[in-house]
């Protein structure tokens, strides 16, 4: 290092220095083999390897297996209000960039992609939510958070407020509370409620930040929608998991001749409901709650083919590796049976938006399923996330939506 630092020093084994050498950004608690200096919770600390070499500076964590979350390979960085402004800008721009007139509901910040560890930020038209899920953020967000909403409003954007949901448990990983609420910003009146009316792809949707899914709505797949729509006109679809309805509006503002959408939830199938009626398409679109596992046997026992084009979005199945035989199996079977239900020359979307389940055993799967289907599968197209949730090559973890349309023959 060029200058006297004044941060706890963390040295880590030769592991953990291949790891981050190899672009990683985490060092687990593992690859620590000392830490020399003061510092608290959350602190910004250097790591260097065994021989003293600098290899970053990152958010220290005493309570998750992820000890140092790096932000910086630049020694010369000062981690001050000017730095994370610069950070901010970075993210903002490049959204603009790759989403061009679809900056109205986007990810502005995709945690390590966008080096925010821990920190997810979603835009739902006036509103921008906001997930901290390292200790480290928590301890800079009153930084973060105003300097965010000042860039917006500055550039043009209506934005009212930042409403927080960290409602999740893996805070507790990390020695933090879990909570949600609006974001006290000074000078800023607190919005009158939780909803708001994103449009994409031409479609309505009312948002619940404050009682969806995650942030609100999923907006990783927002390109894929309108693959799949293309693929639709003139069909009779069966949208799978349809939480909002969004696969399903798409498909029948593609031209679907009729739309079964299908939910375990009630709550999500009356606000598909809802969706439809918002944007005209109830006529097309039937929204039915149902466990979609129960739903693809009955309709197999059932005989015929009254679908010719099935999508199907399940949630996660695994959420760590422990779980993956199960994912697997719990993906090979609505697989399969969707392969059964189709006519021959019908239409498959699939997809798994887990990074435990890598693309190759996701492909591995559906070959698979195709086989004891007794189908073929011509591919069509292979789709990722959205660009707003860029995939970084050296960080895995940000690879985590796999999306396939093919055609059953």
């Amino acid at each position: 290092m060029k200058s006297k630092r004044n941060f706890a020093m963390v040295t880590i084994t030769k592991k953990g220095e291949r790891w981050l050498d190899g672009g990683h950004p985490w060092v687990y608690d593992a690859e620590v083999l000392n830490i020399d200096g003061g510092f608290d919770n959350g602190d910004v600390v250097d790591v260097v390897s065994e021989k003293g070499k600098y290899m970053g500076s990152g958010f220290i964590s005493l309570h998750s297996k992820i000890r140092v979350r790096l932000i910086s390979r630049n020694a010369n960085d000062r981690f001050d209000e000017a730095f994370w402004e610069r950070r901010l800008k970075y993210a903002w721009d490049y959204r603009k960039t790759v989403m061009g007139d679809d900056i109205g509901c986007c990810r502005i910040i995709f945690g390590e992609a966008d080096q925010f560890p821990g920190l997810t930020v979603d835009r739902f038209n006036d509103i921008i939510v906001t997930q901290t899920l390292s200790v480290g953020i928590e301890k800079i967000k009153h930084i973060i958070f105003p300097a965010l909403f000042k860039l917006l409003r500055e550039d043009g954007q209506d934005i009212k407020g930042i409403y927080e949901r960290n409602d999740v448990s893996i805070r507790t990983l990390e020695g933090m509370e879990e909570y949600k609420g609006w974001f006290k910003l000074e000078g800023v009146p607190q919005p009158d409620s939780c909803i708001t009316t994103i449009v994409e792809n031409g479609i309505e949707y009312e948002v619940d930040v404050e009682n969806g899914q995650k942030t609100g709505f999923f907006l990783d797949q927002k390109y894929n929608r309108l693959a799949a729509a293309r693929l639709a006109r003139g069909r009779r679809v069966l949208d799978c998991f349809t939480h909002t309805g969004s696969f399903a509006l798409n498909a029948a503002r593609g031209g679907a001749l009729k739309v079964t959408a299908v939910d375990i939830s009630e709550t999500a199938t009356a606000m598909a409901q809802r969706n439809a009626e918002r944007n005209h398409l109830e006529d097309i679109v039937e929204c039915k709650t149902a466990n979609v596992f129960d739903l693809l046997t009955e309709l197999e026992e059932a005989g015929g083919k009254p679908y010719d084009f099935i999508i199907l979005d399940p949630p996660a199945f695994t959420k760590s590796r422990r779980t993956v035989n199960n994912a697997k199996r719990g993906y090979k079977e609505i697989n399969l049976k969707a392969m059964k239900l189709l006519p021959r020359g019908g239409y498959l979307a699939t997809c798994s938006c887990s990074h435990f389940m890598p693309d190759e055993e996701f492909v591995k799967m559906l070959h698979s399923a195709a086989k004891d289907a007794d189908v073929q599968l011509r591919q069509i197209e292979a789709r990722q996330q959205s660009p707003d949730h860029p995939i970084l090559w050296n960080v895995p973890e940000t690879d985590y939506l796999k999306f396939y349309l093919f055609q059953v023959v």
